[in-house]
C-alpha cells in the first residue's frame, strides 16, 4: 500500500474527569452526564468516594477512580490532604475537562485541577445551602469569600459555571445571562420514568416528603404544620420518604422520626421508589430552611403530576411558581404551611390543576434529564473546541 493511501491514525479519545465527594450522590443525580459524556464519545472518569454505587455508574461506560475525602470536615488541613491527593489522581488521568460537583468539589477540585494544569473546568454548583440562604453578617461574609475564591484563584480563562437556578449564580456575583455562566434545570429528571398516576382518594389530603431527614429540609417544619392544619379540622396526613444521612451534621436522629410517627404523620424510612411514593400522595413537599439548587425531590413529584407546596428560597422557587405548579411559603413557617395545606385540603380541583401544570412544567420548560443532558454536552463540546 503506497503511503499516500495509508489511513490516517485515529485521533486520541478525549477524557472527562467527574470530581464529586460522594458516589451515591453522583449515582442518583448524574448518571444521564456521564451517559451523554459517553455517548459523545469522551473517555469519562468519576472520581468519588466509593461506597456502594461503583456498579451503577461504571453501567455508564464510566470509570470509577476512589477518592478518600469527608464531606463533613471543615477542616481546611484535611481540604487540602483531599486536594493534593486529587492533584495526583488528575495528573494520571489528564484529563481534556474536569467537571466538578457541588461546592465541596469545586473547592477541591478546583485546587488539584490548578494543581494538576488542567485550565478547561466546569463548575456545578449543585446549591449555596443554609449560606446562600442566610441574610445575616456571616452569611454575607461567606458568600463574598466564596465568590472571590471560585471566581478567582480557582477560576482559568476556560472556567465554565454551571447553576441549577440564577440565585446562585448573583451570589457569586455573575450574571445568568454571562457566556460562561449556564442554568440548567437542576440534574433533570426522566418524564417517561416518572409518569402521573391516578390521584388516591381525597379526602384525606395525602403529602409526601421524600428526601433525606434533614434539619436544613425544614421537615420539623412540616410535622408541625400537618399538626396545626389537623388541629383546624382539615385532613390532612404526611409521609416521611427518606433516612438521616449519618456523615452530614444536620441529620434527624432516628428517635426523633419515630417520635414524630403519629397523629397523621408517619415515617416509613428509604425509599428507592420515589414514583411509588408520590403516586400515593396528592401533594409533593419539600419546606426547605436553606438554599437548594433545584430539588430533585420536586422535579420527581412534578413529573408525577402531583401540586407541589415549597418554600420561598433559590432552587425551590425557580421550579415552582406560586399559584401555578404549587403553592410557595415563607421558609420555617409552620403557620403559612399550615394554611397552604388547609387550603388544597378543601379544594381538590385545585389540586388537581397544580399537579398537571407541574407535570407540564417539567416536560415542556427544560427540566427533563434530556435537556439537562442536551445543555451539558454543549458545554463539553464548546471547552474542547476552544
Amino acid at each position: 500500500m503506497d503511503a499516500a493511501d495509508s489511513p490516517a491514525p485515529a485521533a486520541p479519545m478525549r477524557r472527562l474527569a467527574f470530581v464529586v465527594t460522594e458516589d451515591w450522590f453522583f449515582a442518583s443525580h448524574f448518571l444521564p452526564m456521564a451517559r451523554a459524556a459517553v455517548a459523545m464519545g469522551l473517555s469519562v472518569a468519576v472520581v468519588t468516594r466509593v461506597r456502594e454505587h461503583r456498579a451503577a455508574i461504571e453501567a455508564t461506560g464510566a470509570r470509577v477512580v476512589a477518592l478518600e475525602a469527608e464531606r463533613s470536615s471543615l477542616n481546611p488541613m484535611a481540604a487540602g490532604y483531599a486536594a493534593g491527593q486529587l492533584a495526583a489522581i488528575l495528573k494520571a488521568l489528564n484529563p481534556d475537562i474536569v467537571h466538578c460537583i457541588a461546592l465541596r468539589g469545586i473547592l477541591v477540585g478546583g485546587t488539584a485541577a490548578a494543581m494538576a494544569n488542567i485550565p478547561a473546568r466546569v463548575y456545578a454548583l449543585t446549591g449555596l445551602g443554609l449560606i446562600g440562604a442566610r441574610g445575616d453578617a456571616a452569611g454575607r461574609l461567606a458568600r463574598t469569600a466564596l465568590r472571590h475564591l471560585i471566581r478567582g484563584p480557582l477560576a482559568s480563562k476556560r472556567t465554565r459555571f454551571l447553576f441549577e437556578n440564577p440565585d446562585d449564580a448573583a451570589a457569586l456575583g455573575l450574571d445568568p445571562a454571562d457566556t460562561a455562566v449556564t442554568i440548567v434545570g437542576g440534574a433533570g429528571v426522566d418524564p417517561d420514568a416518572f409518569v402521573p398516576a391516578p390521584l388516591p382518594p381525597h379526602p384525606p389530603l395525602r403529602v409526601a416528603i421524600v428526601a433525606r431527614m434533614l434539619w436544613s429540609k425544614g421537615i420539623d417544619v412540616a410535622v408541625e404544620a400537618v399538626r396545626l392544619a389537623r388541629a383546624q379540622g382539615a385532613a390532612v396526613e404526611l409521609a416521611l420518604h427518606g433516612a438521616p444521612d449519618a456523615s452530614n451534621r444536620r441529620a434527624i436522629p432516628e428517635a426523633t422520626l419515630r417520635d414524630w410517627s403519629r397523629d397523621g404523620v408517619a415515617w416509613l424510612g428509604p425509599t428507592r421508589d420515589a414514583a411509588a411514593a408520590f403516586a400515593s400522595a396528592h401533594v409533593g413537599c419539600l419546606p426547605s430552611r436553606g438554599g437548594e439548587g433545584l430539588p430533585r425531590t420536586l422535579l420527581e413529584a412534578a413529573a408525577c403530576g402531583r401540586a407541589l407546596v415549597t418554600t420561598d428560597v433559590p432552587g425551590c422557587r425557580a421550579l415552582v411558581r406560586d399559584g401555578v405548579e404549587g403553592l410557595v411559603v415563607p421558609p420555617d413557617d409552620a403557620p403559612a404551611l399550615a394554611a397552604a395545606l388547609v387550603r388544597l385540603a378543601r379544594d381538590p380541583a385545585l389540586v388537581a390543576g397544580l399537579g398537571a401544570a407541574a407535570r407540564r412544567r417539567v416536560v415542556e420548560d427544560g427540566f427533563s434529564e434530556a435537556a439537562v443532558s442536551a445543555a451539558v454536552s454543549g458545554l463539553y463540546r464548546e471547552l474542547l473546541g476552544s
